[in-house]
């Protein structure tokens, strides 16, 4: 079932937007306060990061003060347990497509942190 009004999917949709700001990936401490400390993601790659390494590769990646922005739609979201949210959303940089998947969860200091992040090449 989805919950896409309920306040913590709205909270885990704020979080992914402002992980695709320039400003947010050029700034350390903005995106670490993003990102759970057991974070993990699987790129459209296919390529396995970890937290340390996506904070040290994040300013050099797509959406960064140099290339090209992130476009992000069809946002989705479904609250599967008490602070733990399953975002959903497509995404365009040049001419990459790709389907992603996130989710979000509630760590000790009360906010929706990034846990889990997927992403999906979609073929031209």
């Amino acid at each position: 079932m989805t919950h896409d009004r309920h306040p913590d999917v709205a909270e885990a949709v704020e979080g992914e937007r402002r992980l695709h700001d320039p400003a947010v990936r050029l700034s350390a401490d903005l995106a670490e306060a993003l990102f759970d400390p057991e974070f993990v993601e699987v790129g459209a790659s296919g390529r396995r990061w970890t937290r340390a390494e996506m904070l040290a590769a994040l300013p050099g990646l797509h959406g960064g003060a140099d290339g090209p922005p992130i476009v992000a739609t069809a946002f989705a979201g479904t609250v599967l347990a008490a602070g733990l949210v399953h975002l959903t959303y497509e995404t365009v940089i040049d001419d990459r497509h790709a389907r992603r998947s996130s989710l979000w969860r509630r760590g000790p200091g009360g906010t929706l942190r990034l846990y889990y992040h997927q992403a999906t090449p979609v073929p031209a």
